[in-house]
């Protein structure tokens, strides 16, 4: 990566061309960054690392083909220090638990990329993490809370899906009885008092997408 620091270079990552384009406008306004190269997936993110090895990346969460996610995990895989900045619609607690697990320096919110996103690039490529306070909160109020396991996310994104106990058990092949009881647990562990309000709260807290 890049020794000077003088000058930040920049990898940006969204399938939105327009956001894309607000982000290189922002850039292109500081002295001291530039926007190196652009990417609108998670393998593209991955092959433009590997080719300009940015000093910090701007990574999408949701994307086609392979999300950011995954590209920031392959990419930390290849290299541990490169500095990653999640941006992303979602202030979701277990969205940003997977993202700060994976690797993430930071988790931008993009409601407030023309707020924070210049000051937050600054920081990480100094060696700070940012966490936005609202994500930070979220984070806070579940901890210590029971996770939903690999098997009960599965459940809960195909109700989210809208698919009956019966049709959830013949696409897991297990029982209806077992489909009904994962379905109990993931309503324990959400506090929720039927499953809309499970899918209702899993999708806010990122545990699962549609």
């Amino acid at each position: 990566m890049n020794t000077d620091t003088s000058v930040v270079r920049i990898l940006a990552v969204d399938d939105h061309p327009l956001l894309r384009e607000g982000i290189a406008a922002l850039i292109g306004n500081e002295p001291d960054m530039e926007l190196v190269a652009e990417a609108s997936n998670g393998r593209e993110a991955i092959e433009q690392f590997r080719k300009v090895q940015p000093d910090v990346t701007l990574m999408d969460v949701q994307m086609p083909d392979m999300s950011g996610i995954d590209a920031l995990i392959a990419i930390r895989e290849e290299a541990p220090k490169a500095k990653i900045i999640v941006l992303t619609t979602y202030g979701g607690d277990a969205l940003a638990m997977r993202a700060i697990k994976a690797g993430a320096q930071a988790y931008v919110l993009k409601g407030l990329v023309r707020k924070e996103l210049l000051e937050t690039i600054r920081a990480v490529n100094r060696g700070q993490k940012r966490i936005h306070p609202d994500v930070a909160v979220e984070l806070a109020q579940h901890t210590g809370e029971s996770t939903l396991t690999a098997r009960e996310i599965e459940v809960l994104s195909l109700v989210a899906a809208g698919n009956s106990n019966k049709r959830i058990a013949m696409c897991l092949s297990i029982t209806e009885d077992t489909a009904k009881g994962h379905l109990k647990s993931i309503l324990a562990k959400l506090g929720a008092s039927d499953r809309t309000r499970a899918v209702t709260l899993a999708l806010k807290r990122g545990i699962i997408e549609l």
